[in-house]
């Protein structure tokens, strides 16, 4: 019979480790922290180039008196070091990350703890309510909250996780529903106009609009979440996705709503199309849209802990 026999450097390996393991997990849930305090102070590169390209091609005094008001707004946040839009959202995560990732088993708690610690340095409004209860739970973490979407790679060991803020205004007009396969393309081209003359004018436009395209209501939500992360100026991989892309931008931008909804030449920054393979009698579409001040943002993190913050180039944490 063999024995093994357990030393005390064993332990001291362990124990070791296990020092190691939370040193490193404290380091990751810090970037999360610097990462959404970030996101609230300052838009991503493609958001700002967008809305200093509509600010130009504006006519309407009043709607170029608003871009100035955005930007001058943007510039305060940056001056005083606080968030750009008194409403932070709830926070979503869209993750993808590779099954080698040293602290892929950790990751979801640092996610949540870089939540909460942002909340107090940010500082983050409070603004997870708990269904039921209607209590606030005062960290903007709560059931399944922050909201995490994951997406494996086999055997990489980076990690890229998309981290928006959700506001209440942009959700609003935030809706799924199933057609019938006759509706086709021109119900669903009906169904967004409908919804964002009802209801744009409540999320702050010039609005980013996703459209989710898909077999159930559930996966066209999704998708159109999903649609809001594209980077502006980036088009759907399919050349009839892309053309109705542009054909709804072009559309939308006709209803006048213009920024702040005070009327003007651009209701919408863009319009962002994903979709996905339907059953023959089933045709969903899923709608969600992102305020003038879209803040989402791209960070890289790899095995060592080092990162780079791809959506706000030149950024430090």
């Amino acid at each position: 019979m063999a024995y093994f026999l357990y030393t005390p450097a064993m332990e001291q390996d362990r124990t070791g480790q296990r020092f190691k393991d939370k040193a490193a997990a404290e380091q990751l849930a810090a970037i999360i922290e610097g990462f959404l305090a970030l996101l609230g102070k300052r838009l991503p590169d493609d958001v700002a180039a967008r809305l200093e390209l509509l600010r130009s091609q504006e006519d309407s005094p009043l709607g170029r008196e608003i871009y100035t008001a955005m930007f001058a707004n943007l510039q305060m946040a940056e001056a005083l070091n606080r968030p750009c839009c008194q409403d932070t959202g709830v926070i979503q995560f869209f993750v993808r990350a590779g099954t080698a990732f040293p602290l892929l088993g950790k990751l979801e708690a640092c996610l949540k703890e870089g939540v909460i610690r942002a909340t107090g340095s940010v500082p983050l409004r409070p603004n997870v309510v708990e269904f039921f209860e209607e209590k606030n739970t005062g960290n903007n973490t709560g059931t399944r909250i922050p909201w995490i979407d994951w997406e494996l790679v086999s055997g990489g060991d980076t990690i890229q996780v998309f981290a928006y803020m959700a506001g209440g205004g942009c959700s609003l007009p935030g809706f799924a529903r199933v057609f019938m396969p006759l509706d086709g393309y021109g119900g669903i081209f009906k169904a967004v106009f409908d919804q964002i003359v009802a209801y744009g004018i409540n999320a702050c436009p010039p609005l980013l609009v996703g459209l989710g395209l898909g077999n159930s209501a559930d996966a066209a939500a999704k998708l159109s979440k999903k649609a809001l992360l594209r980077f502006i100026g980036t088009r759907n991989t399919h050349p009839q996705g892309a053309e109705l892309e542009e054909r709804l931008e072009r559309a939308l931008n006709t209803i006048g709503i213009g920024p702040g909804g005070f009327s003007g030449n651009h209701s919408v920054m863009a319009v962002h199309i994903e979709q996905a393979g339907r059953h023959p009698a089933a045709l969903a579409m899923g709608l969600s849209t992102g305020c003038w001040a879209h803040r989402r943002g791209l960070i890289e993190i790899r095995k060592d802990l080092s990162c780079e913050v791809l959506s706000h180039k030149g950024a430090v944490l």
